[in-house]
């Protein structure tokens, strides 16, 4: 377990540089696109990418060095300020790393030293880096959430967490029953109520978890997009009217879906006698 945990905070900071830097690589990518197209030159030509340039202070630019890049222990060390010209850096990167190290304890836990927890660790990476990145920038990127729907069909192809017969018809409901939604919401108000990477992030738990999975999850994420929902506007004071992202709700909905779902749905079961129901017939 203190390698998992280790080696959670490892990746934790690795996805607080993909949190960062992807959506700013796309922001590039479509100006880059948009200047080819109208023979503009574009804002900022240096190289951008998740590799280049080296981690350094947003403020004064000056170079994070290893010894100040350690997860966690480095922000406690700097007194939550960069080591150059002493400004605050943001909790959220201590925040973000911690959350990956439990997360990861947590997925080891519940399945175990097995191949089944080697597949749920990526997935519960991928889920945080996707909730981080929509609650920043109302984004889903396709260069996750399509690879993760297509991992999730390759893997399930041999049967390695749910059989295939599940996973696509997860994959292919998931998208569905959103961009239903979606057109249903947007024909009787005028207006979208999400975004299309929605239907891809729920069509890619839909191809790990199968479709069985997806009743849970939607319920799942209205509950948690409710509750956050509600206390933001009681406790924050947030306009009703400002949109707020659902790929977080999703994430949260999934990845409870993943480690307890078949114990919700039977607690579920039980609780309202239709287990029983059956047995007796």
């Amino acid at each position: 377990m203190p390698a998992i945990t280790l080696l959670g905070l490892m990746v934790g900071s690795f996805l607080n540089v993909v949190i960062y830097r992807l959506p700013e690589v796309l922001k590039r990518n479509w100006e880059a696109e948009c200047c080819e197209l109208t023979g503009a030159k574009p804002s900022e030509p240096e190289e951008f990418n998740l590799a280049f340039p080296n981690s350094h202070c947003p403020q004064c630019k000056a170079a994070i060095s290893p010894i100040h890049n350690i997860p966690v222990i480095s922000y406690v060390m700097l007194g939550g300020k960069c080591h150059a010209c002493r400004q605050p850096i943001s909790v959220r990167y201590p925040i973000i790393e911690l959350a990956s190290a439990l997360l990861s304890l947590a997925v080891a836990w519940h399945f175990g030293a097995s191949l089944e927890m080697l597949l749920m660790l990526p997935f519960t990476w991928a889920l945080i880096t996707l909730t981080m990145i929509d609650a920043d920038t109302m984004l889903l990127p396709d260069d996750i959430t399509l690879p993760l729907l297509w991992a999730g069909l390759i893997l399930n192809s041999f049967g390695l967490i749910t059989d295939f017969h599940s996973a696509f018809w997860g994959a292919v409901l998931g998208y569905g029953v959103l961009w239903s939604v979606f057109w249903l919401f947007k024909l009787v108000t005028g207006k979208e109520g999400m975004g299309y990477g929605d239907f891809k992030l729920l069509a890619a738990m839909g191809a790990w978890l199968g479709w069985q999975s997806l009743p849970l999850i939607i319920l799942l994420s209205s509950l948690v997009g409710a509750v956050i929902g509600i206390s933001m506007i009681v406790i924050r004071g947030q306009d009703k009217q400002i949109p707020i992202p659902f790929g977080p709700y999703l994430a949260i909905a999934g990845w409870i879906a993943m480690m307890w779902g078949d114990q919700i749905i039977a607690g579920y079961l039980a609780a309202s006698g239709i287990a029983d129901a059956g047995n007796g017939l």
